[in-house]
């Protein structure tokens, strides 16, 4: 890759603000490939130089990639202008100012959120040509029907006036509570779907995103790192090769 200044190096890891990581250059702190580096814009490639700060060492990664479990109350977003953002949930280690959360949750909605700074795997994960899958565990305020079934699948169901792509409705044994799998993502799809069958959601929650599963033992408001075969299975599901 090119050459990049080393504060912005260690800015994009997280090491520090531009300015901080600047003074902890001039104070001797960094050193690349064991030598200490204190001009703050000398220029390396940061994926052939081996980069300490403090005697630690520093592995360089191009995009970063978080897996949330959002609870209900937090906003599918990275600003304060409407409420509690997603990003205020992740703890100081993980705060950086490019995350990108990936396909939109009610505020009353949990589930599994991604979060990205590659903003060309955003843009294909939410993309309609790349039919990403989403599903959703549902309790509904009446039992759904087969008739509801029928309609989800036809993609003659109208919202906005618009036809939606068909989408599985599956019904358990409490037909209260259902899952419904999703090849689009339209604002309030799933409680508005529901609606026009005349029922009404109570609860909503995400539990897959394309090949990506709720954990079950990952808390409302935690986060974690996507695993390799995690991150590989995503890039993969659109067309892209994993440089995560």
């Amino acid at each position: 890759m090119a050459k990049e200044r080393l504060d912005k190096v260690l800015s994009h890891l997280g090491v520090g603000s531009r300015s901080e990581v600047r003074r902890m250059a001039r104070a001797g702190r960094v050193r690349v490939d064991g030598q200490v580096v204190r001009d703050p814009s000398c220029k390396l490639d940061p994926e052939r130089v081996r980069i300490e700060v403090d005697e630690a060492p520093l592995v360089y990664r191009r995009y970063f990639h978080l897996l949330l479990n959002k609870p209900a109350g937090c906003i599918t977003s990275t600003r304060e202008r409407e409420g509690v953002p997603v990003t205020a949930l992740l703890p100081p280690p993980w705060q950086r100012p490019d995350w990108m959360p990936v396909g939109r949750l009610d505020k009353d909605a949990e589930g599994l959120l991604l979060l990205t700074t590659h903003g060309e795997l955003a843009h294909r994960l939410t993309h309609p040509r790349w039919k990403v899958s989403k599903r959703y565990y549902v309790e509904l305020e009446a039992p759904a029907t087969l008739e509801d079934v029928q309609a989800f699948a036809s993609g003659r169901l109208l919202l906005d006036g618009k036809p939606l792509k068909p989408a599985e409705l599956r019904l358990g044994p409490d037909p209260r509570r259902v899952e419904l799998v999703l090849l689009e993502g339209r604002f309030h799809q799933v409680k508005r779907m529901f609606a026009a069958r005349g029922n009404r959601v109570l609860y909503l929650r995400r539990i897959s995103f394309g090949p990506l599963e709720l954990p079950a033992d990952l808390s409302p408001g935690m986060a974690r790192a996507l695993e390799p075969q995690e991150l590989e299975a995503l890039y993969r599901t659109v067309g892209l090769s994993c440089t995560g």
